[in-house]
């Protein structure tokens, strides 16, 4: 199967519908030249109302943890973002649900297979962590971003971009100090080929 007609299948998937209190809307943005995949857990609300990934405060933190501008990171053929869910969960009590499991098991694998280029996968926040890692995950968010070379140089776990961990980002500057000028390098070096 082809990615194209792959994304097509995704796009037009309604397996979790049942489920939603709103129409399912998959997001997800790569194509064969992918070679930076950004993995989050699910889009939130506003991404499910535009249509686009990190359309919101989350995105503006991501691009510049990446050190791109808004332009290249929807355009250029070597970022693709591509959640562990493809459909916004929903929400209780103020939080996004988590991601059904339905999507990755119908859809992981096989987009995975279709993205042969892929050079270096972001995992943003624990449940792309725990989901992607399995039994190599380190026993919290905190651990698995101190443990950033780990995985290096295929996989790199960060803590999601979201307002919700400022809090943590503003207890651990070694982050900025450390991974995002070593992440800035390698994404830079993916543009460039």
């Amino acid at each position: 199967m082809t990615l194209e007609i792959l994304l097509a299948d995704i796009r037009a998937c309604r397996a979790c519908a049942p489920e939603l209190d709103h129409e399912p809307r998959p997001v997800v943005q790569v194509n064969p030249d992918t070679r930076l995949l950004i993995c989050g857990q699910a889009p939130g609300r506003l991404v499910h109302e535009s249509g686009r990934s990190f359309d919101d405060p989350s995105g503006e933190r991501l691009r510049a943890w990446l050190g791109v501008d808004r332009s290249t990171f929807y355009t250029h053929p070597a970022i693709g973002i591509a959640a562990m869910a493809f459909c916004y969960p929903g929400t209780t009590a103020g939080a996004d649900n988590p991601p059904p499991a339905r999507c990755a098991r119908l859809w992981r694998k096989s987009l995975l297979a279709a993205l042969p280029k892929v050079e270096l996968t972001l995992l943003l926040g624990r449940p792309a962590q725990l989901w992607a890692l399995g039994a190599e995950a380190e026993g919290s968010m905190d651990a698995q971003v101190r443990a950033w070379a780990r995985h290096l140089p295929k996989v790199l776990c960060l803590p999601h971009p979201s307002w919700r961990n400022s809090a943590w980002l503003n207890r651990n500057r070694w982050f900025e100090e450390e991974v995002t000028p070593y992440l800035r390098l390698r994404v830079a070096e993916m543009l460039a080929r």
